[in-house]
């Protein structure tokens, strides 16, 4: 996966709260085994009309927010079943953080795993990043990894949690297989003197 340092860019502003994995992608997507493709199923229960066509009213439709890397979402967000391609859907989509003020933590965990940041801040900073967005959607935010801040334009600043694992994960692009082979060359090393070490 690529890496996540710092991101800076627009975002959407989703404003609905307990949105579960089947709303983020329905079931009749999960037959596909590949990540590819998946975001033409982003939300399609409220994105498209009957007919197939995009809703105007629909916020990751709406002209202003195309090319939005940041999903700013309700309380509860990733509820549900514990479907790795709601991940999948919102990276393949453009995404590459979601701030809530609060996960279901398997997506939350699914989240970390495959290169999207979730940054958990308190629900009255996520109301107002959804006035700031509506407001004006060239608002740019700035999601910086390694300080674990979210930043704005006018220089205020929050703080966000994350596993200290999982962070370097992320920073160096890694998931759980590819981080333990980024230590082959160490644990080749400690098995050369192991033996000898427990012979004494």
């Amino acid at each position: 996966m690529n890496p996540f340092q710092s991101l800076s860019a627009t975002a959407v502003p989703l404003r609905m709260e307990n949105v579960d994995t089947d709303q983020i992608i329905p079931a009749k997507y999960l037959t596909a085994v590949t990540k590819e493709g998946m975001g033409k199923g982003l939300f399609s229960w409220i994105r498209y009309n009957p007919d197939g066509t995009p809703k105007a009213d629909f916020v990751t439709n709406m002209l202003e927010y195309q090319g939005a890397e940041i999903l700013i979402a309700g309380r509860n967000f990733g509820s549900g079943s514990s479907r790795e391609h709601a991940v999948w859907a919102l990276t393949d989509f453009g995404f590459r953080c979601v701030i809530s003020p609060g996960f279901a933590d398997i997506f939350y965990n699914n989240s970390l795993k495959n290169g999207l940041l979730p940054v958990t801040l308190p629900e009255e900073v996520v109301n107002m990043l959804w006035d700031l967005v509506e407001e004006d959607p060239e608002t740019t935010i700035v999601v910086d990894l390694q300080s674990q801040t979210v930043t704005l334009s006018d220089g205020q600043q929050h703080s966000f949690a994350i596993d200290p694992f999982r962070k370097i994960c992320l920073l160096e692009g890694l998931d759980d297989l590819g981080y333990i082979g980024s230590k082959e060359a160490a644990i080749a090393a400690y098995e050369a003197v192991a033996p000898y070490e427990r012979a004494l």
